[in-house]
């Protein structure tokens, strides 16, 4: 048995920003990690090819906590309700993890570390897409994850432009490091960046309330007396029953975010080694590339919070899917472009386009699947579809290391450039998706014959 929100109501402007705000510290801690921890593995000594290997920790965490947080919190009814305990204890641990991942003393550590903190971020993250679906009606599924994407860009471009801003404003002292050591900026970002993810969590958890169901004592009484071993069949069983829209977006979002890999794990690098020209990691010139990074990011993810505001009325006026398809192409076509850059400044650009493409992705797929969902299995089947986002990684962490070293010549920019091809592609497989309309038409259909 399983909790089912029993009032859902069209929520206003500040309500919607209430339940979503959350979001902002979880996007701050995951942009430091993303924009950070390639830099901190090549601080620490690593090679490019050792670099997706290190990065294997993320999604493989992702795999395996994502579905289980989703079915543990679909199952779940305590003093904070049904979601918000999840986000206070992954808030609780990823504010820990921010602290200690700066001051890695190895290459290992880190790497140990990375897999604690996207643990803990999935915790609070993965609760936060069934929330949305669970306390909003269908018709504003579009706006809460379009408000979500607000809260993704804005939380991003703070944390891409901290190490950056620390430097050139607090006048922290961040160039020529010592060997295998991280810069204090990028130290100082962490902590305040574990502050920003709990106080920011605490806040939805305390200004949104949710209804316990009107079967509680139930459903308290069928958890206890529920086997571990039934649980996983029932996982199991709804895992095979997945609606036909879930397996389509499946493949599109195996492309989308294998692209989106290639440029988490190596624009950083690439823009400091390739644009910029440093030789090695440990010179003034690789942390002022990192740092313009850091500025790109917080660009693009400021497109995204920009352009997340405009998403409900592009699928109003086309669809859903023509606006992911035409946005998916923008993020590729400006990833591809980065080839022939040589002008730092010149990056900006095709940060729009990527920028774009990033608000559709975290928004309208989540937009096409909650129609399809039965509600009682929320949280799992968005903890399932969010573990699709993390194959494309696995795929990535345990493959580009030999396509680097085998076929790139070590080039970071290649990679980054191989997953702007791969989002066009899933520019093209968009199109084949069924949305919420076409499902309910062909069940329709397969009722009447």
């Amino acid at each position: 048995m399983t909790v089912v929100n029993p009032q859902k109501r069209t929520r206003n402007f500040l309500e919607l920003w209430n339940m979503s705000f959350g979001f902002f510290g979880i996007q701050y801690g995951w942009a430091l990690q993303m924009a950070n921890t390639s830099a901190i593995y090549e601080y620490l000594g690593a090679n490019p090819e050792q670099i997706p290997l290190l990065w294997l920790a993320a999604p493989v965490s992702g795999l395996i906590a994502q579905p289980i947080i989703g079915y543990m919190s679909d199952h779940t009814w305590g003093p904070l309700g049904r979601r918000r305990p999840y986000f206070l204890v992954g808030a609780i641990l990823s504010s820990l993890a921010l602290i200690l991942m700066p001051n890695a003393s190895n290459l290992w550590i880190a790497a140990g570390l990375l897999w604690i903190l996207d643990t803990s971020v999935n915790i609070s993250m993965e609760p936060f897409r069934a929330f949305i679906a669970d306390l909003l009606p269908k018709k504003q599924h579009t706006k809460g994850f379009a408000m979500q994407s607000f809260f993704i860009g804005s939380g991003a471009v703070i944390a891409s432009l901290s190490p950056w801003i620390l430097t050139h404003l607090f006048n922290l002292n961040n160039h020529s490091p010592a060997p295998n050591t991280i810069p204090l900026t990028v130290k100082v970002s962490f902590y305040i960046g574990a502050f920003v993810f709990f106080s920011t969590v605490l806040w939805t958890v305390l200004t949104t309330e949710e209804k316990p169901p009107k079967n509680l004592e139930a459903l308290q009484k069928s958890v206890k007396n529920q086997s571990i071993g039934n649980k996983f069949l029932e996982i199991f069983s709804l895992i095979k029953a997945m609606p036909n829209t879930m397996k389509q977006l499946a493949i599109v979002q195996f492309f989308t975010w294998l692209g989106i890999f290639c440029l988490f794990l190596y624009f950083p690098p690439a823009v400091a080694h390739n644009i910029f020209g440093a030789v090695n990691e440990n010179s003034t010139l690789y942390t002022e590339g990192i740092e313009w990074a850091g500025i790109c990011i917080a660009v693009y993810n400021g497109v995204c919070f920009l352009f997340s505001w405009l998403l409900p009325k592009l699928t109003e006026i086309t669809s859903k899917k023509i606006t992911h398809s035409v946005c998916l192409l923008c993020g590729g076509v400006g990833i591809i472009s980065l080839f022939w850059i040589e002008n730092p400044y010149f990056i900006l650009l095709p940060m729009v386009g990527f920028g774009m493409a990033w608000s559709s992705t975290l928004a309208i797929p989540y937009a096409l699947l909650s129609p399809t969902i039965p509600e009682k299995n929320m949280g799992l089947y968005m903890g399932l579809f969010n573990a699709f986002i993390v194959i494309p990684q696995i795929f990535a962490a345990l493959g580009l290391g030999w396509i680097m070293h085998n076929f790139l010549g070590s080039n970071r920019l290649l990679v980054v450039v191989l997953g702007g091809f791969s989002l066009m592609v899933a520019a093209l497989l968009i199109h084949s998706v069924d949305e919420a309309e076409s499902v309910n038409k062909t069940q329709q259909k397969l009722s009447l014959s």
